[in-house]
């Protein structure tokens, strides 16, 4: 929007000789001058630019400029100003370029910051995950500790009598599962019912059992179970291997006399009815011995 004034105030660009353009005077011919076309224009039809009209507005254009320049001959230059509105719509429109680019300029920086951010995040992240899986790891590794700390306290504690069961087949039975899970386990088992139940069969299974897990390894740890399995020489079946590896124990043990001694007990007593293996492995045994 504009607003034209009539008073002396001089705008050289605007008023000197004919350096107003033909397309501003067209501009204003057609707003101010055209009459019932600018009216037929607001009512909402369109207007239809033939000859005719073309005619009348170009002759309106060169009646203002004719009027413009005489204004000027005369002395009285038709000053045409800007709206005031419009030029503190243009400061405003300035200030907000101005703040939109500050606030450009702050999205970048956070832009930046929040890149940094992530990458932080990132790091931190990893370095999270990898302290998560240390201290798993650590965790795990100190129940394993105390699992065998616990472990050791009960396969040191003072062997007392205890029968899990109540009954010594029923605790053998439970020691025989046992020591097919865990052998220290399952040989303590043993050693409990052998002071838990010490005169009943199972006892001497137990004894047996455990001198058969001392042998290969502790030959003088399972003469005495061994002994102890055969008092009174039993008539049960596993009788005459216990007595073949009491004379194998027994040579471990630099003990020659004793192991030919149990020997000869082997062949009287279990002789006829042992298996052909046993008594081949008997027969070594008594080599080994240096048996007459």
């Amino acid at each position: 929007m504009f607003k034209f004034f009539s008073r002396p105030i001089t705008l050289a660009t605007l008023t000197r000789g004919r350096g107003i353009s033909l397309a501003v005077l067209a501009f204003v011919g057609a707003t101010m001058l055209a009459g019932p076309t600018a009216a037929q224009s607001t009512s909402g039809e369109p207007i239809i630019w033939d000859a005719r009209r073309l005619s009348t507005l170009e002759r309106n254009v060169r009646r203002i400029e004719r009027a413009l320049f005489q204004r000027n001959s005369s002395g009285q230059p038709f000053i045409m100003e800007p709206d005031p509105d419009v030029v503190a719509l243009q400061g405003q429109m300035g200030g907000v370029d101005t703040r939109l680019a500050d606030v450009e300029r702050t999205i970048q920086r956070m832009n930046g910051d929040i890149e940094r951010l992530t990458f932080a995040l990132d790091e931190t992240e990893r370095e999270n995950t990898l302290l998560r899986r240390q201290l798993t790891e650590a965790e795990a590794r100190i129940e394993e500790l105390e699992s065998a700390a616990r472990l050791e306290a009960e396969l040191n504690a003072p062997i007392e009598p205890n029968s899990p069961s109540g009954t010594a087949s029923g605790d053998l039975r439970a020691a025989d599962r046992l020591m097919s899970e865990d052998s220290r386990r399952g040989a303590r088992a043993y050693e409990v019912l052998l002071v838990t139940w010490p005169d009943e069969p199972e006892a001497r299974l137990a004894a047996v059992r455990l001198a058969d897990l001392y042998l290969p390894n502790d030959a003088a740890a399972a003469v005495p179970l061994y002994a102890q399995a055969l008092r009174g020489w039993p008539a049960e079946a596993w009788a005459a291997k216990a007595t073949v590896d009491l004379a194998q124990a027994l040579v471990a043990t630099d003990r020659d006399t004793q192991a030919c001694a149990a020997l000869t007990d082997f062949g009287r007593r279990y002789g006829d009815a042992a298996p052909a293996a046993l008594k081949t492995r008997a027969a070594s045994v008594r080599t080994e011995a240096s048996c007459r």
